[in-house]
């Protein structure tokens, strides 16, 4: 069985973590790195998972999955590369890095997989996006999708499309979250309970995300759908699109994916 090794087990690392374990990988075939002793300690009880420092985490590692904040990358890459046995797989979780920033700390030839997930991993419902290094193959990516599905949904993308992955999907439900609140706080203002109020968008924007996901019709007709002629839904959508929220939301997601490419660039300088 393939031994995968996850550095850093934050949110994303622990929701990895349980995941393959929920999956049906053994708890024989993790182990995990994490700086603080007592979240290492909590985490091998709860999940019965190994904990390590990187050298002997990456030495029996066949899988090195890399998910740590990406300001913290300089120190764990010149370990990593210090440990790294030829031929091991590097799957990066870290946002805006590009593969090249790895392959040039990490021995020639190291494939290297780039993903951009997003945080509902923590529920199982993951997006996750991959894209391969100059050294990854088909099979590479083969293994890094097989093993985030136990998380979510994978797709493939070339490397020059996750800035606007990050932006999309990446940061995507922050966006999601922000319109639910607007939308709370909307049936305050109309006299609504909060609890009330939240339990109808929430349940609202499950229906419609499900609807969403299964249907094969284009969002514009799940939407005619709930728009009839000179009815309540229209009168809304009017005034958004008198307040422009469709060209601020398009402007939103362009400047994310500006910030997503400076970031990188500025990794990548420093």
């Amino acid at each position: 069985m393939t031994r995968i090794a996850v550095l850093g087990a934050g949110k994303i690392g622990e929701a990895l973590l349980a995941g393959l374990l929920a999956a049906g990988r053994s708890a024989s075939d993790l182990i995990f790195t994490e700086r603080h002793p007592e979240r290492a300690a909590d985490l091998t009880t709860r999940l019965g998972v190994e904990a390590a420092d990187i050298t002997a985490a990456v030495t029996k590692a066949d899988v090195v999955v890399v998910a740590v904040k990406p300001q913290d990358i300089a120190p764990v890459l010149a370990e990593l590369g210090a440990a790294l046995r030829p031929g091991t797989l590097v799957v990066s979780l870290c946002a805006g890095l590009p593969t090249a920033l790895f392959e040039g700390g990490l021995p020639a030839g190291t494939p290297v997989v780039r993903v951009m997930p997003n945080t509902p991993m923590l529920v199982g419902e993951a997006m996750s996006a991959v894209s391969a290094g100059a050294h990854a193959t088909d099979e590479h990516l083969a293994v890094a999708e097989e093993m985030l599905g136990a998380v979510g949904r994978v797709v493939r993308v070339p490397e020059s499309q996750q800035d606007a992955v990050t932006a999309l999907s990446g940061s995507g439900p922050a966006y999601f979250f922000f319109l639910v609140e607007a939308m709370i706080d909307a049936g305050i203002l109309l006299g609504l309970p909060r609890s009330v109020a939240a339990d109808l968008i929430v349940q609202s924007a499950f229906g419609a995300a499900r609807m969403l996901r299964d249907s094969d019709d284009h969002p514009v007709i799940l939407r005619e759908a709930v728009t009839s002629p000179a009815g309540t839904t229209i009168a809304a959508i009017r005034e958004l699109e008198r307040h422009g929220v469709r060209a601020a939301l398009i402007a939103a997601i362009e400047a994310a994916r500006d910030r997503s490419v400076e970031l990188g660039r500025s990794m990548q300088r420093d």
